[in-house]
Parts: C-alpha cells; structure tokens; sequence
C-alpha cells in the first residue's frame, strides 16, 4: 500500500465511514465516522510520500515505533496517542491495515458501529 487511493479505498471498507477535506486542500484527506464525525485517519503527501495518520493505544503505539521505522510519532497531531505511517513500501500492507483498523475501532467507541 503506497498511495492515497489505496488507504481511502481501505478506509471506506469500514461501516459508517465518509471522506473529507477539512482545510479545503486536496493534500489533506480525512476518513470519518458518520455518527460522531472523528476522524481516524489523516491521508497527506510529504516528503514525496503518503503519510497516514492513525490513533493508537501506548503500548501498541510503541510496539509499532519500534517494529518499523516508517512509524513515528504523529506529524502535527498528539504523539501520545497518534502515529504517523510513512507508506514508502517497507510496511507490509496487512500491518498497514491493523493500524488503521485499530485506529477506527479507538475512535468508534460508544458510537455502536463495527466493521
């Protein structure tokens, strides 16, 4: 998984779902949940590659900080909770996918919706 179309098109598979682009810029896409507008993925380009940035509880957060370095602490988001997911081919797409799911499900919480 390496570009925008591909994540959005991943994101989109979860129920209750919609794009956006809050600052009327093409370059920021975000994924929402219907029913309580959060947002659980930032799609961006930076740095000549698709960025995503995903929620994540401390321990995975670290966990997936420390299996790849193409996870970092979250451009211009809370690094407590937030990852960024440099998706420049080193990360293997099935583990790409766990970390949005993961992020959907934290921020789906309370709202009754489930993939």
């Amino acid at each position: 998984m390496k570009k925008r179309a591909e994540v959005i098109q991943y994101c989109m598979t979860f129920s209750g779902v919609f794009e956006d682009y809050p600052f009327h810029d093409p370059n920021w896409t975000c994924m929402r949940l219907k029913q309580n507008q959060k947002i659980f993925a930032w799609i961006y380009e930076r740095e000549e590659n698709i960025w995503v940035n995903v929620k994540a509880e401390p321990e995975w957060r670290d966990f997936w900080r420390n299996a790849y370095s193409s996870v970092i602490p979250a451009y211009h988001m809370n690094k407590t909770h937030w990852n960024s997911i440099i998706l420049d081919g080193t990360i293997p797409k099935r583990d790409i996918q766990r970390m949005i799911a993961e992020s959907y499900d934290l921020c789906s919480k309370g709202t009754g919706k489930t993939k």
